[in-house]
């Protein structure tokens, strides 16, 4: 028996049928093509890759010599100091020239020695510290030992960047308190009262305990996905209900917009 299956006879099949010819769609043609060609001949030239088709051959008269593509150094020149000239000496007397002869003065070297020794002034001693049991000195000024910086006349007072910047603070905050008054004249704010704010903070905490007592009966193995959700939703709820309770702490006067 033959294991071939045929499809089941219809007298439908007896009836000739017009073949269907695949039409293929357009072809599809970017609408950037003229302009790709355009940019592709304004960036096209000649020899820019492989270089020209032909060099020209170097004339043999132009050989390559030894040490041309040297780069060649500038011309040495002797050494001279910009301020040579400046502090430089006069130069020294040739043996032909001869001195001026017959020059005297009437100066008393001794007696203006003497006037000025006893009417300079004496030279203080640089104040000094040693520092090691043989005596070796130091200048005490550079030491660290001298009270300099107390000497000061600004010693003691506060910067002026400080005071600027206390002037600012305090400016802001007047600007702030002016915009709380107006918008409280305007009933568009009100300040919370200590009883109200002592309610919120109570409600708070005892919210905050309700969860923790929820979170602490939980199991302690996660394994399901709605354990491991209400896990993580509960640390949201808790961390949210902290964040609240430390702002409200940590401002005494807390205003509200009117809705």
């Amino acid at each position: 028996m033959s294991d071939t299956i045929y499809p089941p006879e219809s007298i439908y099949n007896l009836i000739p049928r017009e073949e269907e010819k695949h039409v293929k769609p357009p072809r599809y043609m970017s609408k950037f093509r003229e302009q790709v060609k355009l940019e592709k001949e304004v960036n096209k030239a000649t020899s820019k890759t492989m270089g020209p088709a032909k060099v020209d051959v170097p004339s043999p008269q132009k050989y390559l010599l030894k040490h041309s593509k040297e780069p060649k150094l500038p011309e040495k020149k002797p050494f001279k100091y910009e301020d040579d000239e400046l502090h430089s000496k006069p130069p020294i007397p040739a043996r032909t020239d001869k001195p001026l002869m017959g020059l005297h003065t009437n100066k008393n070297f001794i007696k203006t020695n003497a006037v000025e020794n006893i009417m300079a002034v004496p030279k203080k001693p640089q104040p000094v510290y040693a520092y090691t049991k043989k005596g070796d000195k130091e200048l005490l000024e550079k030491s660290g030992l001298v009270p300099k910086y107390i000497k000061k006349k600004d010693y003691g007072q506060t910067p002026e960047y400080l005071l600027q910047r206390r002037e600012e603070v305090k400016k802001a905050q007047e600007e702030y308190d002016n915009y709380v008054k107006e918008r409280m004249r305007e009933g568009a704010m009100k300040q919370l009262s200590n009883n109200e704010r002592h309610n919120i903070l109570q409600a708070l905490k005892k919210n905050w305990d309700d969860l923790h007592h929820q979170y602490q009966g939980l199991s302690v193995v996660t394994d399901t996905a709605p354990k491991k959700y209400r896990k993580e939703r509960l640390e949201q709820e808790m961390k949210q209900l902290e964040k609240d309770i430390e702002l409200i702490e940590r401002h005494k006067t807390i205003y509200i917009a009117n809705n």
